[in-house]
């Protein structure tokens, strides 16, 4: 038998550590891909201006997961018609959890307002899960000759088209929450739009409309202040910040439930992963005390949802939204 070499012994030391080379090549690269997100600060896209419900949400929430997730979370403000420049920023975005959109209702309203979408509301993002709901409530004066939701419904059937309902814009929640309920309660109103909530407020109290249907939140100082009062709660259960105001069906109209909602979502193609870390920090966030007093002041419910769920949630709203822009003889822009 020849007897190896000193020669040979460190070749076979250069192939076996060449060998090594791509497992040991490849182990940092594999690491990095499985754990480093988020890998730069998360940016969430809201369709709103500064200092609305959807802003202030999106800022709470985003505060805290900055602290689950290690990384800032900036707040961008991109107000549209229906939300479009949002949306459209963060479907053009990369699909790596890093740009996110804070979605609501009003993305399942523009696909009945608008004629064509420059993307699918449904196929074009990765569903995160909700955040919270906010409920709308039926305002009077404080000096109205309606005392509960029946009178104000008697009336509106005794006197067709003579019942002035007032909310912001054509095609927003509120509005579109107006037109429902005329559908519903079986009642021919009139519903005048105004810009802005403080419009509608104002002609409110002027008696210049009888009713207004409005974001429960925002009216809470004036219902405290005694201007004005509310009749019902849009929702299917009852407002905490207005505990002794009954629900629209149990004021008699059965089958109403209109809440406005908040969630998170991010572009198509997103990996699960990062989506179950997202879903997970924004779970954490709405838990939070801090964040739910701080919320819950503004009249929102916080409730969390799996993906699936807000993806079911949407798909639905869509379709129902959708219903009554036709019933009101909208027209799609």
């Amino acid at each position: 038998m020849t007897r190896p070499t000193p020669r040979d012994a460190s070749r076979r030391r250069l192939v076996a550590a060449a060998a090594a080379l791509p497992v040991i090549a490849a182990l940092p690269h594999t690491a990095r891909a499985q754990a480093r997100f988020p890998e730069r600060p998360i940016t969430i896209v809201v369709p709103f201006g500064p200092g609305g419900i959807a802003d202030l949400t999106a800022r709470a929430v985003g505060e805290h997961m900055a602290t689950t997730l290690g990384q800032s979370v900036v707040i961008d403000n991109k107000p549209s018609a229906g939300g479009i420049v949002a949306a459209q920023a963060v479907t053009s975005a990369r699909p790596d959890g890093h740009t996110l959109l804070l979605m609501s209702n009003a993305n399942a309203v523009s696909v009945g307002l608008f004629k064509k979408l420059p993307y699918d509301p449904v196929k074009d993002f990765a569903p995160v899960g909700t955040l919270g709901y906010f409920d709308l409530g039926i305002f009077v004066p404080a000096k109205s000759r309606f005392a509960t939701l029946a009178d104000m419904v008697a009336f509106a059937k005794a006197n067709p088209g003579k019942l002035n309902v007032g909310t912001i814009a054509i095609g927003s929640t509120q509005h579109l929450s107006a037109k429902l309920f005329e559908t519903v309660a079986g009642i021919d109103a009139l519903v005048v739009p105004y810009k802005a909530s403080p419009a509608v407020l104002t002609a409110l109290r002027a008696g210049e409309i009888d009713v207004a249907f409005e974001i429960v939140g925002p009216m809470m100082p004036q219902v405290s202040a005694g201007a004005v009062k509310a009749l019902a709660v849009t929702s299917s259960q009852r407002n905490a910040a207005l505990p002794e105001v009954p629900t629209v069906a149990q004021a008699g109209v059965p089958g109403y439930d209109v809440a406005s909602w908040n969630a998170l979502a991010a572009p198509a193609g997103t990996p699960a992963a990062v989506i179950d870390a997202l879903n997970k920090a924004a779970r954490e966030a709405i838990a939070a005390p801090s964040v739910r007093e701080k919320l819950g002041k503004l009249g929102m419910r916080l409730a969390a949802s799996s993906p699936a769920e807000l993806q079911a949630l949407l798909t639905s709203e869509i379709k129902r939204w959708g219903d009554v822009i036709r019933a009101a003889k909208i027209e799609p822009e």
